[in-house]
């Protein structure tokens, strides 16, 4: 059975408001490409999630296609925002919504949803980024997409952090493989910038995916996972890489703020998502 979005009770007192400018986060994101909001949620609400996201990992395992490798011992799971009691409240946070409008415009788009897990065993993998850099980038230098990140446990070194190098997001990219994978000879450079981070439960993180970055080893006995919230301005073109679908109920009871941003087909009953995107490069992961 599909779960339905839960409330949550004032789980961030301490934020802005939604139609604030974020202006810190802006400065993180167009100097490092990577920005984070602290305890937004209570650990309960993490807990919730990590509850959902075990429960739609075990179902995309069961059938073809369901998760799609990311390297060894690592996967991706796309899902509908009705798998998720928590999306409400995570697509209507005032940093979220803030951070969207600030970088985005108020029209942006909400287009993915899912989960990254490494499980004990995940490998390191090659320096990448998640798509090729859009024109707009290039040449205006505007951000046209955001990946949001929330991590359900408290992120520890053996657990094999996330390891990204700042201020890569403008780095041009068309000699890269696949326009996504840097040539080795440059990994020296992403080495040297390189940053790890120890996001803990409640924490919200929001980066360029075109900040080259990498997991690393997962050396621990227990599995990472870590919830995806994709958002691209008008135009960036993501959503069709994406399958996640509402049905007509669920529909009529989300918030308009909601409704306004969510770009996905309205459905009489879902249908589970075949991921399509395998990542090449990122299933050897053993690259160093």
């Amino acid at each position: 059975m599909i779960p339905q979005s839960a409330p949550v009770t004032d789980p961030w007192p301490a934020t802005q408001p939604a139609d604030e400018t974020p202006v810190e986060a802006l400065g993180d994101l167009y100097r490092d490409g990577i920005t984070a909001c602290r305890g937004a949620f209570d650990v309960a609400w993490v807990e919730r999630v990590g509850t959902d996201i075990d429960a739609a990992f075990r179902e995309a395992r069961s059938r073809p296609d369901g998760a799609v490798g990311r390297g060894p011992q690592r996967w991706y799971v796309e899902i509908h925002p009705e798998q998720l009691r928590g999306f409400v409240d995570l697509v209507t946070h005032p940093w979220v919504v803030s951070v969207c409008r600030a970088v985005l415009g108020p029209e942006y788009e909400i287009v993915e949803l899912g989960f990254d897990i490494p499980f004990p065993g995940a490998a390191l993998q090659p320096w990448h980024r998640d798509f090729p850099m859009p024109e707009e980038t290039r040449l205006r230098r505007r951000l046209t997409s955001l990946a949001f990140n929330l991590t359900t446990v408290d992120t520890v070194e053996e657990m094999g952090p996330f390891e990204i190098a700042p201020g890569t997001q403008w780095d041009d990219g068309r000699d890269f493989d696949h326009q996504m994978f840097p040539p080795k000879d440059r990994y020296p450079r992403y080495a040297a910038r390189a940053v790890r981070k120890y996001p803990q439960r409640g924490d919200i993180s929001a980066r360029s995916a075109l900040t080259v970055h990498r997991g690393t080893p997962n050396v621990s006995d227990v599995a990472r996972p870590v919830l995806v919230l994709g958002v691209d301005a008008p135009g960036a073109g993501n959503a069709a890489h994406h399958d996640m679908a509402v049905t007509h109920d669920y529909w009529a009871g989300l918030p308009e703020l909601v409704r306004a941003h969510l770009r996905c087909p309205v459905v009489d009953a879902l249908v589970p998502i075949r991921q399509k995107h395998t990542i090449e490069g990122l299933v050897m992961g053993a690259e160093s």
